[in-house]
Formats: C-alpha cells, structure tokens, sequence
C-alpha cells in the first residue's frame, strides 16, 4: 500500500501528503527544488517512513524544515541529517516530549487512520523518535536554497512556536499552521489567541503571491487576507 499520496504542484514544487490519517491531523509536506539545496517543509505523522518518497539528487543537500512542533508536521524530521526548526521550541526536537508534540492525542483518537499501515499496526503505539535540530531558526533569518531566498517569520498563536517562510523576491510563502484554508485551530493548550490575532494583523500586509499552507489547499493573497479578516472580524478586532 502506497502511504503517502503525490501531488506535482509546478517545476519546482512537489505537495505530499498521508490520505489515510484523519483528517484532523492530514498535513501537507512541501518539496521545494533550489538550485543548490531542495528545501522539505514539514514532515508528517512519521507513521511511514518519509525519505523514500523524496526525490533529490545524490548529493545534492536537503533541509528540512519543521514549522512547529507538533505531531502532524514532524513525525519524520529524525529521518533527514539536516533539519531546522523555531528556536522558540528547538530543545524539544530532542526529546519529543508528548505533552509538546500532542502524540498522546493520537493514541485514541477514534478513526486516526482509515486503512493500517501495517498488520499489527496500533495508534497506541505511535511514538516520535528525538530529532535534534542542527539549525535553530528565528524571525529575520534566511534560508538560502541559491536560486531563491526565504525569509523566516515568527508567526505565534496557533503554536508559540509557529514560523513561515517567505521569499520576498518571489512572493511563495510557506504558511504551516500560521494561516492556511481551512478551520484554523486556536484552542490547543498553548495556543494564544491574542498571538493569533496580531499574526494575522501582519499578514494583511504580506505581499503573497502563493501560500502554501500546513493543511488545506493553498491559496493567492486575496484569500489569505480573507482568512485572516475572518478570523480578526471573529476575534472581535474588526
């Protein structure tokens, strides 16, 4: 059975993503071809293993980057040897607690995968190995793939911890959890709300030209401005 499903999104863009979790914890992982360095965004749940699916020439280096610290986006990150993360969260990455990851969530989460990945498979089961940064990233870093530049963004509220990443040059935007196209998540045990919504102050201004979201299909600057109004209008700050 094929884990992981394949979506070519251009050239340089390939979206995957694992159909049979639920759809709670779906997320979207990007593979960004650059010139000198493939950039991953994301890993995952880690329920499969993830670095068979990507696809770099030998030798040529990938980063990966995690956009925060949960379950859904960094189930593989002990997969790959070269892996960024928010300093925000960056010596959790080395013990994966479960309480930061939410992991204990899904150990009984009802339907948390709708096929089994293996005979014997259990949700109860479901740990993430530690996966040590070696590379901690914060707001006004750049992440250089050569041919293109992104710019980190700290964007808290959905996670302490949340980044974006942002070529300015080009407008693509790599959202994570910050903001994406669908029902965004504010009610964790460490989300902020009033983070949230100046976030998504910020992001009424950021020039976008495409964004790519943790979750949800992705999005032009007119719908990311409608999302986040959506969200200040229902936060009372509209």
């Amino acid at each position: 059975m094929e884990w992981f499903s394949k979506s070519i999104v251009d050239e340089q863009t390939t979206m995957l993503t694992e159909p049979f979790v639920h759809d709670y914890l779906r997320a979207n992982i990007w593979h960004l071809r650059g010139r000198d360095a493939d950039l991953l965004v994301d890993t995952g749940m880690g329920i499969c293993p993830l670095a068979p699916q990507i696809e770099t020439p030998q030798g040529k280096p990938l980063l990966v980057v995690a956009t925060h610290i949960h379950l859904d986006h960094v189930g593989s990150m002990h997969e790959f040897p070269w892996r960024a993360g928010p300093r925000h969260s960056a010596a959790q990455f080395e013990i994966m607690d479960e309480a930061v990851t939410y992991a204990y969530m899904f150990h009984d989460l009802e339907g948390g995968v709708s096929k089994l990945p293996k005979p014997g498979w259990n949700a109860a089961d479901y740990k993430i190995p530690s996966a040590p940064l070696t590379r901690t990233l914060d707001e006004g870093d750049v992440v250089d793939l050569g041919d293109r530049q992104f710019r980190v963004l700290h964007l808290p509220g959905h996670s302490p911890d949340s980044i974006a990443l942002f070529d300015e040059a080009d407008g693509l935007f790599f959202s994570g959890d910050a903001i994406y196209d669908d029902t965004l998540i504010d009610s964790l045990p460490d989300s902020d709300r009033s983070a949230y919504v100046n976030t998504m102050q910020r992001l009424l201004d950021l020039p976008i030209r495409i964004g790519h979201g943790g979750h949800g299909p992705s999005y032009d600057g007119r719908r990311m401005r409608e999302i986040a109004t959506a969200y200040l209008r229902q936060a009372g700050n509209i």
